[in-house]
């Protein structure tokens, strides 16, 4: 018999971004008993909350699990730094905060991979809707609190009337950004004298274009999936119980009559004692799940910890195999962002970018005192302000780069700012050829695993790598951009061949953080698939991964709000018990 203060119907392995929305869901159930449990700590640091704050955030062990990617060869050799969250509300709580789903392709793709047509385009849009609350209000498009999207319509379905009973839904907020910049709108008019259109939305499904992001903040302050999915709902629920500072070490697998593994429960290290939770009831012996939120990197690690994973891999370390699983760690994706940077003169000096604006104490004072009046300038900045989507080459068929493009530049993230005015046209490729990997390096849990992205490792990368460099110099070369008289600081106008651009591209080029794909979906009769496509672990019962590591293919844009869809779909499925 096991200790009733632990047992659970749910344990949510991850406080992350799709953690929070499976804990808010599942817990307004009020009969059944979810547990989360996060290595980290609680979102309490204050600069988690302040938008610029994330220069505080990535590199402290405070909210950063402090991973290094293997040294790649694609990048000439160098080893990166890889953020990933180490709090509540994971990398929502470090990341950029741009709110963006991506091209309508990459879901119908999703369909075609997995087999399923519950994750093409029209039938994920409904599941972005059921949390959003858009500052525009309710569209076709878009959801706002308040309101009823469709999949609340139908009173026959338990999971929304669970929802509807629970007032939940429409917690993620989405704001336009607090601030504009003088040489934003230059490159934004320039890219359009460059052919590419103007966009008030790159969330319907084609984001072609370019425009200022929209962000996932609420007044000036950061909006993370803490704020929006655990506070006040869960913490006030008596059937929700939270670990932090608690890392999960293993899977408890056990072996059926009929020969199949089920995942019963976790061991979990707390830092002064190792616990097992369980994922069974006693009570009538209905059986839980484990749902496995750890993130892409995360997930996979604790999934060859446990035995579930390449046999080779885990014999090499001394680990039973109990589920042979070729495809955990395999097919990681990212993308990579190539880092352009330009000096800028013009009549006002001091705002043209943040260089000027931050070299003193003064400049620094007056941001900090307009953040503190009005919550707007520089201290609510997003990591990149304005966005754009294009084509590398003609011959695309879609747009397959994007841009992040910031008032600022420095050598590399986390150093000072350049003492000239300048500003940073970073372009990635949406749609990366290239395929890493994450292995454990020893079988014990504290052990970082190693990763390796493997990036610009085939022809076509380093091809969109050299075009893309390419269109950059094509959109800063428009009149709207002339009055500043941009000169190419990074990488230089020396670098023109192809070979010379891909070389470059890997010596400048860096994570934008988006690691998805190494526990990814799939048919039957794909052998590398991880889990089916309701997210079920293959071959072993009571287990599910909900994060974006489930992804086969990465989208075209940033992940985070992808995922939230990822776990809105999980959460009815699981209330449903399919």
């Amino acid at each position: 018999m096991h200790d009733p203060s632990l047992v659970f119907d749910y344990i949510i392995i991850g406080g992350g971004t799709a953690g929070c929305l499976l804990a808010n869901r599942l817990s307004a159930d009020a009969s059944k008993r979810v547990l989360m449990i996060e290595a980290g700590r609680k979102d309490d640091y204050h600069w988690i909350h302040i938008p610029v704050g994330y220069l505080h955030c990535i590199g402290n062990p405070r909210c950063d699990w402090l991973y290094q990617t293997e040294p790649d060869a694609g990048l000439n050799g160098r080893s990166l730094r890889y953020p990933r969250g180490k709090t509540l509300g994971g990398s929502s709580s470090i990341n950029g905060m741009i709110y963006m789903r991506g091209q309508a392709r990459d879901y119908d793709r999703w369909a075609e991979l997995t087999g399923d047509a519950d994750w093409r385009w029209d039938n994920s849009l409904p599941h972005f809707k059921l949390h959003e609350d858009h500052y525009k209000g309710a569209d076709p498009m878009h959801g706002a609190r308040g309101t009823a999207p469709e999949l609340m319509q139908n009173p026959s379905n338990a999971y929304q009337k669970m929802l509807r009973h629970r007032n939940s839904g429409g917690e993620w907020r989405i704001e336009k950004q607090r601030l504009r910049w003088d040489i934003l709108d230059a490159f934004s008019a320039a890219a359009q004298q460059a052919g590419i259109p103007a966009i008030a939305d790159f969330n319907r499904g084609d984001n072609e274009g370019v425009g200022y992001f929209e962000v996932n903040q609420k007044n000036g302050w950061r909006w993370n999936t803490a704020k929006a999915f655990l506070r006040p709902a869960c913490f006030g629920r008596p059937n929700f119980e939270l670990w932090t500072h608690a890392q999960v070490s293993k899977l408890v697998l056990e072996k059926q009559p009929d020969g199949s593994q089920r995942c019963t429960g976790v061991e979990v290290w707390t830092g002064r004692e190792q616990l097992v939770a369980h994922a069974t009831r006693d009570q009538g012996g209905k059986l839980g799940e484990v749902l496995l939120c750890a993130g892409s990197i995360g997930s996979p690690q604790i999934l060859q910890l446990s035995g579930i994973g390449p046999g080779a891999l885990l014999q090499r370390h001394g680990i039973a195999v109990q589920q042979d699983l070729p495809g955990v760690g395999e097919n990681l994706q990212d993308h990579l962002q190539i880092r352009s940077v330009y000096k800028v003169t013009g009549d006002k000096a001091w705002g043209l970018s943040l260089n000027s604006m931050a070299r003193s104490l003064w400049g620094k004072a007056r941001i900090g005192l307009e953040y503190a009046l009005k919550r707007t300038g520089p201290m609510s900045m997003a990591p990149s302000q304005l966005g754009a989507f294009t084509r590398s080459s003609p011959g695309q068929r879609w747009p397959n780069i994007q841009y992040h493009v910031q008032p600022l530049s420095l050598e590399a993230f986390g150093e000072p700012l350049h003492d000239f005015n300048a500003f940073t046209a970073s372009v990635c490729n949406l749609n990366p050829t290239s395929r890493g990997k994450v292995e454990i390096k020893t079988p014990r849990f504290e052990d970082a695993p190693a990763i390796a992205p493997n990036y610009l490792s085939t022809p076509q990368d380093r091809q969109v790598a050299a075009d893309s460099l390419r269109v950059t110099r094509r959109i800063v070369g428009q009149p709207a951009l002339a009055q500043y008289k941009p000169v190419e600081f990074k990488p230089g106008v020396q670098y023109e061949t192809d070979d010379e651009l891909a070389r470059l591209a890997g010596d400048i080029a860096t994570t934008i953080f988006h690691p998805v794909g190494t526990t990814k979906m799939g048919a039957d009769d794909d052998p590398m698939a991880v889990v089916d496509s309701h997210l079920r672990v293959r071959g072993v019962r009571g287990l599910r991964v909900v994060d974006a590591g489930v992804m086969p293919s990465i989208t075209s844009g940033n992940t985070n709000s992808p995922t939230l869809m990822i776990a809105e779909k999980a959460a009815a499925w699981i209330q449903a018990g399919v």
